[in-house]
């Protein structure tokens, strides 16, 4: 099962999920998928959409999971690779009314340089990324928090 993590933003990631249903509808995609979608409404028989689900249920879920397929939030990304989890990660954007700003693209940049995860900034390369995701062998997750503290102070330098 693929676990699709869109978090709880009150702005739409349609973009992503329809980049995910190109690659089931070709065959790239060949397992269940199951969407937390959040705030995200996106009509398919494809995907199994879930608007918000409990800690618990998200935790099983994500246990479960071969492979999670997240925006770039933080929170979404750190609980996937503590559970050691193969993720790629896609930032949602401002340009696309996704997000307020483009934060996630460095979030997920520093995660990918780091060998946590497979991060890409546009979603047509999620093809790519699902064939690439195969033979990844993530870094195993260690809590940095200083350089995660000069990461978040960093962007609040540059949005000030």
């Amino acid at each position: 099962m693929i676990l699709v993590l869109l978090g709880t933003q009150n702005n739409s990631f349609h973009r992503l999920l329809e980049e995910i249903e190109k690659n089931i509808k070709d065959g790239t995609i060949n397992e269940e998928v199951i969407v937390q979608a959040g705030y995200t409404k996106y009509q398919t028989h494809k995907m199994r959409m879930i608007s918000l689900v409990s800690k618990e249920q998200l935790e099983k879920f994500q246990d479960e999971a071969s492979l999670i397929i997240t925006h770039g939030g933080v929170g979404s990304i750190i609980s996937s690779i503590r559970k050691d989890k193969k993720v790629i990660a896609v930032p949602r954007m401002h340009e696309y009314g996704e997000h307020v700003n483009n934060h996630q693209i460095e979030i997920v940049k520093n995660f990918n340089e780091q060998g946590y995860i497979i991060g890409i900034e546009k979603v047509e390369d999620l093809k790519n990324a699902l064939e690439r995701v195969k033979q990844f062998k993530p870094r195993k997750y260690q809590l940095n928090n200083e350089r995660l503290l000069k990461t978040i102070e960093d962007f609040i330098d540059e949005i000030k």
